[in-house]
């Protein structure tokens, strides 16, 4: 009688988790169409008023969520603080990039890199942590790095885009990794953004003084839409750092596979940018790696399982 009621909230919390997940990894997949709707906002514009945006509303979160001593405490911290400017010069290099690639008509090149991300990670994890990496991941990483080849070989280019931010956003991750549960989603990005805004301030005036600035010259519903860049930002942050918390890595493992698919298909059947065979090739090989990464992750996560509860048992 007394152990049912304990298995309900722990099932509520992993569906609640689940959830928040699934949104943060929709949003995130939908996203390049929103920034193709701030055209002709350039990307230059759009990430500068993403930072000091996303920084207003921070400031805002934090205000009414009575986090401000958190944030000082961070400050007061040398290593943390500095981690997290580090954070904030990795996710700006990312966010330009992505913001480059959506207004370029390069959405499927980006979800390329978000397709190679989790096997980055696991190379990153070698290279920098010196962990040990199951014969399985071998095999992802090594598959990977044959699709990247055929890319480069059979289309004719190297997929810059893709490895520029699939290489930004692992670094960050592994940064936020070293960073741990030190600092908060809120006090994270309100601090990311607060060390790029001098960069932000610099980019606008360099944008006005050349193209002109677009914001409030369009439209109404144009300077609105520009105007939720802060949110956009922030909202699937929090919904992903909600839902990490409640499930297991191996969950949010499967979970982040919805942003690139999203993003693949934004730019295929929504933008119709071109996939000829050498790219579909090339995309089934990263596809084929993933495969054997994300079979490795859940075999391994059972076997983890079932070596805690057997002592138990």
């Amino acid at each position: 009688m007394s152990s049912s009621p304990s298995l309900v909230p722990s099932d509520r919390e992993r569906a609640l988790g689940t959830g928040y997940g699934f949104s943060a990894y929709l949003l995130w997949g939908v996203l390049p169409l929103y920034f193709v709707w701030l055209k002709p906002t350039g990307p230059w514009e759009v990430v500068a008023l993403r930072v000091l945006l996303s920084l207003v509303f921070c400031a805002l979160l934090l205000t009414v969520m009575r986090g401000w001593g958190r944030m000082v405490a961070v400050l007061r911290n040398p290593r943390l603080a500095l981690w997290t400017a580090v954070a904030g010069l990795l996710i700006y290099v990312n966010w330009q990039a992505f913001l480059i690639a959506t207004q370029t008509g390069h959405v499927v090149e980006s979800s390329l890199g978000y397709f190679i991300n989790p096997i980055t990670t696991v190379l990153l994890a070698v290279l920098v942590l010196h962990e040990r990496v199951r014969p399985a991941q071998w095999a992802a990483i090594g598959i990977a790095a044959v699709a990247v080849i055929v890319i480069v070989v059979a289309y004719g280019s190297v997929p810059w885009i893709s490895l520029i931010l699939t290489a930004s956003f692992g670094v960050y991750g592994l940064v936020k990794n070293r960073i741990g549960g030190a600092v908060d989603a809120v006090s994270g990005l309100a601090l990311e953004t607060m060390w790029l805004a001098p960069i932000a301030v610099v980019q606008l005036v360099v944008v006005a003084a050349t193209t002109g600035l677009t914001y409030g010259q369009v439209s109404v519903g144009h300077t609105i839409l520009l105007s939720l860049a802060g949110v956009a930002t922030a909202i699937p942050l929090l919904l992903f750092a909600a839902g990490a918390r409640r499930v297991s890595l191996t969950t949010v493992g499967l979970l982040q596979f919805i942003a690139p698919i999203l993003q693949f298909l934004c730019g295929v059947v929504v933008l119709h940018e071109p996939m000829p065979v050498e790219r579909w090739i090339g995309f089934a090989i990263v596809w084929v790696a993933l495969v054997v990464l994300t079979v490795d992750m859940v075999r391994h996560a059972r076997r983890s399982r079932r070596a805690v509860a057997e002592p138990i048992a």
